[in-house]
């Protein structure tokens, strides 16, 4: 009835894409159905991409999951260099505003807080098409779908992404405008009273 739990567009606020090379990033729980196994894996295969590309992984695991990655897989990957991973972040806002691409690989969602905070920052999205996630974008406007569980088909709409420019950027600001028409906690809160308004009168 009520499309999430809304985005402080004050806080998550857009701002010109960083310099350097591009970056994807992934925010999100270290678990193995949020798909940070085709993410690292999509890392893998992009490796050494002209482009300078990166992947950054800001999460931990979450021991009492069982879906969890393991807290020596999670090391392993640390280790291996091809993933930035930087453990659990509070600074979400910051990080989206200093990457170019989200990146959100889940198997099953709600609907992810993440991607609207990418939205509401202006950062085109790579998400997988499942319930949830096909959601939180407006696919070939906001951002780009791919099957779960397919690291290729990950890493070419990443590579895509962080090969041109203007379709990332054209995207990221469509997402800032769904963001503004959707997300806006605002809005949100007032659906909430009208809906308990609603209710009530009942």
């Amino acid at each position: 009835m009520i499309r999430g739990s809304g985005v402080d567009l004050n806080e998550f606020m857009t701002v010109p894409e960083p310099d350097g090379a591009p970056v994807a990033l992934m925010v999100s729980r270290v678990l193995n159905d949020k798909g940070v196994n085709e993410f690292v894996e999509a890392a893998r295969l992009t490796h050494g991409h002209p482009s300078g590309l990166r992947w950054v992984l800001a999460g931990s695991p979450d021991p009492g999951n069982p879906a969890s990655v393991s807290a020596e897989t999670f090391e392993s990957w640390k280790r291996e260099g091809v993933v930035e991973c930087l453990g659990e972040r509070t600074d979400i806002a910051e990080l989206y505003q200093q990457s170019h691409i989200a990146v959100l690989p889940s198997y099953r969602e709600g609907l992810p807080k993440s991607l609207v905070e990418a939205a509401a920052c202006g950062r085109a999205v790579v998400t997988t098409d499942v319930p949830g996630c096909r959601d939180a974008i407006e696919p070939g406007v906001t951002g780009v779908l791919v099957p779960a569980k397919d690291a290729v088909a990950l890493a070419q709409a990443v590579v895509q992404l962080a090969e041109d420019a203007g379709l990332r950027q054209q995207m990221g600001q469509a997402g800032r405008r769904l963001a503004e028409q959707a997300f806006d906690i605002r809005l949100i809160q007032q659906a909430h009273v009208r809906l308990y308004d609603e209710l009530s009168e009942r």
